[in-house]
């Protein structure tokens, strides 16, 4: 029988290596990913849509997160890039550090993500004087530098070091140069549900002493009213938090921010208010505008090359900058 089977296979591909070889080819050059990205012009996310507070307030208007498509580098994008405006092609090194792919960058992306709704429900919450109850923070491993002596890895989650609870950067910093370099701090972290302990070598550098590993904190937490933010498996990043604080922030106060309008907008957002900034201002402004955005907060670290992108494409659209989400409320009142 199995040589039956043999023999019908091998006359199969005798007969039809050449359409075998045709769509070997054709599958090589539809799927197979050059280490290339492509930027293209987003679009936009109506925010408000996403989020479901109980007994929430509605809008007449809608606030908006722009975002950039990225596009993996196979060979018909590759060369559509070369064709269609705007389409601009990067060398996946240029996005992601040594030895980490664009897949793991995107995964890194999504714990970015999960920080900045974290950071937007805390922060709108606490201004609309609603009921938020923080019951844990997660302080979650993400970069170790090439520099350092370490067992640790991305995405552990940092517990203790030399003992102590560690909840912040300075709290860890304030450990850090307690000692000298050489020394070793002892740290315990939840490495995919069990408790590792792992070391850090000390080394000094022009900026003070390191250990070389940066966290960041995600949150849990109760709230009354309860609410829900919906996300797709497909985005990731932290550049919508401020437009997500906004949406939140318009959901449980009586007042509607939007007056009726269409307004879009880009930045990360901290806890203590801050507005950072972010890439491809260029790109998300494009998608705004092809979505009939008549307002676009930005950051003021991206304002100058904003006004840039309007000016070169002629864009008809309010560009303004804020450095704080009390700045974006007083302006979008005024």
């Amino acid at each position: 029988m199995f040589n039956k089977l043999y023999s019908n296979i091998k006359e199969f591909i005798v007969e039809n290596y050449k359409f075998l070889i045709v769509w070997g080819i054709i599958i090589f050059l539809f799927f197979y990913e050059f280490p290339f990205v492509i930027y293209t012009p987003g679009g936009v996310v109506n925010l408000e849509e996403r989020v479901e507070v109980s007994d929430g307030y509605d809008s007449e208007g809608s606030l908006n997160m722009s975002y950039v498509s990225l596009v993996k580098g196979t060979l018909p994008m590759i060369l559509l890039s070369y064709i269609i405006p705007n389409w601009d092609l990067v060398n996946s090194s240029e996005i992601t550090s040594e030895d980490e792919s664009v897949s793991e960058l995107l995964e890194l992306e999504r714990l970015y993500m999960r920080s900045s709704i974290d950071n937007a429900t805390i922060l709108a919450y606490q201004t609309a004087g609603k009921s938020i109850d923080i019951t844990r923070e997660v302080n979650n491993i993400v970069f170790i530098s090439d520099e350092a002596n370490t067992d640790l890895e991305i995405y552990d989650e940092l517990l203790t070091a030399d003992g102590k609870e560690i909840k912040t950067v300075d709290e860890l910093r304030e450990i850090v140069n307690s000692k000298n370099e050489g020394e070793v701090i002892e740290f315990t972290v939840n490495r995919n549900g069990s408790v590792k302990d792992c070391s850090a070598k000390i080394y000094d550098t022009s900026d003070g002493l390191k250990v070389g590993i940066s966290f960041l904190t995600t949150y849990e937490y109760d709230t009354d009213p309860e609410i829900t933010v919906e996300t797709r498996s497909s985005e990731s990043g932290s550049s919508g938090g401020l437009m997500l604080t906004l949406a939140i922030y318009n959901a449980l106060v009586p007042e509607d921010i939007t007056k009726g309008r269409t307004i879009v907008g880009t930045g990360t957002i901290s806890l203590d208010g801050t507005v950072g900034a972010i890439d491809g201002v260029k790109y998300k402004i494009l998608g705004a505008v092809k979505n009939d955005a008549g307002i676009f907060l930005c950051p003021d670290e991206n304002y100058e090359e904003a006004l840039e992108v309007k000016e070169e494409f002629d864009l008809d659209i309010v560009i303004h900058s804020v450095a704080t989400f009390s700045e974006a409320l007083d302006y979008l009142a005024s």
